[in-house]
């Protein structure tokens, strides 16, 4: 089984969020929520409280086959400003390990130079924050060990591309019929 962990902070996209929750709990990838906030409740930034069910800091994280990193602000400028997922992105990255960010929090890869000579996509306006990234402008961007997402909209193609990644192509066509989707 693989083991994904989708990172929450204050001001996080929920659809960004819960759709990938969705999208992997109807495959074998056990997906767990972190709250980088200190506490177990993480308010969205259209007020929306949910409970993540690891604190960051607090509970042990199991080892990860990938890391999600929502969107929405202030949610990505607050996942950026956490030192330890920093470290915890740094650690996976360096070993080859698969990393998505959607809409905003694409900026949090972008401020760790971790996109430059990487092809990525993120919410209009972001582009200048991924340093040394070809931005495309795409709904789903897979470069490499990177999966970046356009925004909201984009949030069921992104999390079947995390699916591709994890599980293989025929899972995510499984759970996009299950899913209707192309509606």
């Amino acid at each position: 089984m693989k083991t994904v962990l989708l990172f929450l902070a204050t001001g996080f996209q929920e659809t960004e969020a819960l759709a990938q929750v969705t999208i992997c709990k109807r495959t074998d990838i056990d997906i767990k929520t972190v709250s980088v906030t200190g506490g177990q409740m993480v308010e969205s930034t259209n007020g929306v409280v949910v409970k993540a069910d690891l604190v960051m800091g607090r509970d042990t994280l199991p080892q990860a086959d990938m890391l999600i990193l929502p969107g929405g602000m202030p949610g990505s400028e607050n996942l950026y400003n956490s030192a330890q997922l920093r470290d915890l992105i740094t650690t996976h990255v360096k070993a080859g390990l698969p990393v998505a960010a959607i809409c905003a929090a694409p900026l949090v890869l972008g401020r760790m130079n971790l996109l430059s000579g990487h092809q990525a996509t993120c919410y209009p306006g972001f582009e200048p924050e991924l340093k040394g990234a070809t931005t495309t402008g795409a709904t789903v961007e897979v470069d490499r060990q990177f999966i970046t997402g356009h925004g909201p909209g984009a949030a069921i193609d992104f999390g079947l591309a995390v699916v591709t990644c994890l599980m293989g192509k025929a899972e995510a066509d499984r759970v996009a019929a299950t899913m209707v989707w192309p509606y």
